[in-house]
């Protein structure tokens, strides 16, 4: 699904990425750990094609990110389904709307965007907020909006970047529950977190964890305590 080979990119003047080699295979669930600033959001965004590698190798879901256009971007996103740290939802619509939106692009028909909405709406728990406009939600809601719009595309593989990052513990661990399940169903997970506790709720997952751009074995020391909230910059 995921196959980088001495993959580098330069932002800024600044290496961000330096000869980054990870395979994640079809159905796998991988985190994505490290300290802030280590590269993952970077990561992820080059995954998503929003950044251009500088050198090695990419391809994800078979397309190959070094030849990627933009007129290419559709189809990659297509497969790939993104959760952002700062949620991009669209602050005047409902929440119904802003989920419905990513069938709606795709030419869903209407009943069955309904009902995939509303399943997806259900399942985390925003049922009583259906009809609010997003600029009423807490920071928590949105973020439960924006997984609920990557969730209902059943993507390939789904790019979470801190999804439990404004969530208490109880919607934390339901959040990774789903992710769970959406993955024995056959979605491949990449998810960066900081907080040790959300890796323990998934035991199974592999660990690819990023220090100053580079993947090294991952260590508790590096790895930030169970309760540490992850911002912008990772």
């Amino acid at each position: 699904m995921v196959h980088l080979d001495n993959l580098s990119c330069t932002l800024g003047g600044s290496q961000a990425l330096k000869d980054v080699s990870l395979h994640v295979e079809r159905g796998e669930f991988v985190f994505l750990t490290g300290p802030s600033g280590a590269g993952k959001t970077t990561l992820l965004r080059v995954l998503y094609g929003d950044l251009k590698p500088t050198s090695g190798s990419a391809t994800v879901a078979g397309i190959d990110l070094m030849r990627l256009r933009a007129s290419g971007l559709p189809a990659l996103r297509r497969k790939v389904g993104v959760v952002f740290q700062d949620f991009k939802v669209l602050a005047e619509r409902t929440v119904f709307e802003n989920i419905a939106i990513a069938l709606e692009v795709r030419g869903v028909p209407s009943a069955s965007i309904d009902r995939r909405v509303r399943a997806v709406i259900r399942a985390l728990d925003l049922e009583e907020r259906s009809y609010a406009p997003c600029r009423e939600l807490s920071g928590g809601e949105q973020q439960r909006v924006a997984i609920a719009r990557s969730m209902v595309v059943n993507p390939e593989l789904i790019l979470a970047d801190e999804p439990t990052g404004n969530l208490d513990t109880d919607l934390s661990r339901h959040l990774i529950e789903l992710f769970k399940q959406f993955n024995t169903y056959g979605t491949t997970i990449i998810m960066a977190t900081h907080n040790r506790e959300v890796l323990s709720w998934a035991p199974e997952a592999r660990q690819a964890h990023l220090v100053r751009g580079q993947l090294t074995l991952p260590t508790a020391e590096i790895i930030e305590p169970a309760g540490f909230t992850a911002r912008r910059g990772a």
